[in-house]
């Protein structure tokens, strides 16, 4: 008998024990989808979980999601300020606290609201008035912290919400809360929810991308899951860009190894990811060769992106002198920008070092130090490109800060402890009414006394701006429908143009 020569033409095939498991398997599968009764075919969707059996197409499915609302933003940039900055010293003046130093925060404010662990032993809550300077900005007179001088310079720019607030106390349950609409991990994060329903309009780059400063102070960690996909297909989960030589984890070729071995090497898995695709229907098989085929797209695409050597030294110039050093906080905001004009449906920057329940003072100087500059050079810049018009940008943390000083307090040296119960966020650009304030706390910034943001109205509100009902965006799993904003969520229609 001749020795058989495999030829491109003809389909590949492979002869192993495993295989031919596979296909015993897959007859089994026929067998039971093909019984009369159609009982095997419920016991087999059962035993398969989330791979439905001749599922709709998810693309009709979306479109009935996105017709809804036109959507106002293309892209989203959110600033994520991890830690909790606080708003006392940013944003929400309180100048009748400066005569109040040192006194006890009133039972009548406090309301019997718990307590962290950290100041539930505290005999007194004594009152930390701001150290910082406020001035009024911009046409409307916007109250803004001297620590924050560019960006009171874009203030016209911003919509300012005083009054978001959230369920969680601690940092954990509190990021993943404001990340995936739950406290507890294992949700898909709110980029890969957009990515999932809006899909790309790169192919070229991941419709979510991640930049994490390298020059922040990493006092809470951050997880890799808060970008995570959860239960979606993990081609919509977040993919993190970083400032070394390999921008992109496993992105390089191997030492000797060209495009060409590559571009072989990908058309042999396919064959086998197809192959095994037919015979056990699981979407992740698709999702994996879709990643695949991107990575090998983005080691041409990457490398061009992440090159800033081209840019003017004005540019540089406004997002300050640290923009010229890679994986910074500005030089991630320069990034951020090139990233927008590719197209990139979701970036997302996280920027630690905001827990400061100690020398707050000297902590707030530095943090703002670190971003103010970027942030205000990086709206002033989408906005002469023309981006700012179709793309929204979103600044703040998890949670807030406490009025009173958490341990030892002196005139020019207090901490603060974390603060759900009130604090201020900004989002600027696409479909939200520009050099705006919404909500009000009280003399304290303790309590919110107008208009309260909650975290999922937040969600369905960046949601109803890239033109998707939060309510029609679901994913099914595990039997339940899902979506980011659980059970709740109201688009905050005030804030919208």
């Amino acid at each position: 008998m001749k020795p058989h020569h495999h030829h491109h033409d003809e389909p590949f095939r492979l002869q192993t024990p495993e295989f031919t498991d596979l296909n015993r398997k897959l007859d089994r599968r026929n067998f039971l989808l093909r019984t009369a009764s159609g009982l095997g075919a419920v016991a087999l969707g059962g035993l398969l979980g989330n791979w439905t059996l001749g599922a709709a197409p998810r693309e009709k499915e979306l479109e009935a999601i996105r017709q809804r609302v036109a959507p106002k933003a293309k892209r989203v940039v959110y600033l994520f300020m991890a830690g909790g900055p606080s708003q006392l010293e940013t944003f929400d003046y309180k100048p009748q606290l400066q005569n109040m130093l040192g006194k006890g925060l009133p039972d009548s404010v406090r309301k019997g609201q718990r307590l962290t662990g950290m100041s539930a032993n505290q005999a007194i809550l004594p009152i930390a008035p701001s150290l910082y300077k406020f001035g009024q900005h911009g046409k409307n007179q916007t109250w803004v912290s001297e620590l924050l001088p560019y960006t009171a310079k874009v203030v016209d720019e911003l919509c300012i919400i005083k009054s978001a607030f959230t369920e969680q106390i601690n940092h954990d349950p509190a990021i993943t809360f404001f990340q995936t609409g739950h406290q507890l991990p294992g949700r898909p994060s709110i980029g890969s929810w957009v990515s999932y329903g809006l899909g790309s309009e790169n192919q070229n780059l991941p419709a979510f991308i991640v930049l994490v400063s390298k020059d922040a102070a990493k006092d809470q960690p951050l997880y890799a899951r808060l970008w995570g996909n959860g239960f979606l297909p993990s081609e919509y989960q977040g993919v993190q860009f970083r400032s070394g030589k390999d921008p992109v984890l496993f992105l390089n070729n191997p030492e000797g190894y060209d495009g060409t071995d590559r571009q072989e090497m990908l058309d042999y898995l396919t064959q086998l990811n197809k192959l095994q695709n037919e015979s056990w229907g699981d979407p992740e098989v698709n999702a994996r060769m879709a990643q695949y085929e991107m990575a090998f797209r983005m080691q041409t695409s990457v490398p061009e992106v992440m090159d800033t050597t081209h840019e003017p030294d004005e540019v540089f110039e406004l997002y300050g002198p640290e923009s010229r050093d890679k994986g910074t906080y500005a030089a991630n905001c320069l990034l951020a920008r090139k990233l927008l004009e590719k197209d990139v449906r979701f970036v997302q920057l996280y920027h630690q070092g905001w827990d400061h329940h100690g020398s707050l003072p000297k902590g707030m100087d530095k943090q703002c130090k670190q971003i103010d500059r970027a942030t205000a050079g990086f709206i002033i810049d989408l906005k002469r490109r023309g981006l700012l018009d179709d793309t929204l940008v979103v600044w703040g943390g998890e949670f807030g800060r406490t009025v009173y000083s958490q341990g030892k307090l002196a005139a020019n040296d207090y901490g603060r402890d974390h603060h759900p119960r009130c604090f201020t966020m900004w989002m600027a650009g696409a479909g939200v009414k520009a050099g705006f304030s919404y909500g009000q706390t009280d003399d304290f910034s303790y309590n919110i006394v107008k208009d309260p943001v909650h975290v999922h109205d937040f969600q369905a509100t960046l949601l109803h701006l890239m033109g998707v009902d939060h309510e029609q965006l679901t994913y099914k799993y595990q039997g339940r429908r899902f979506r980011l904003t659980d059970v709740e969520g109201k688009v905050v229609k005030a804030i919208l143009t």
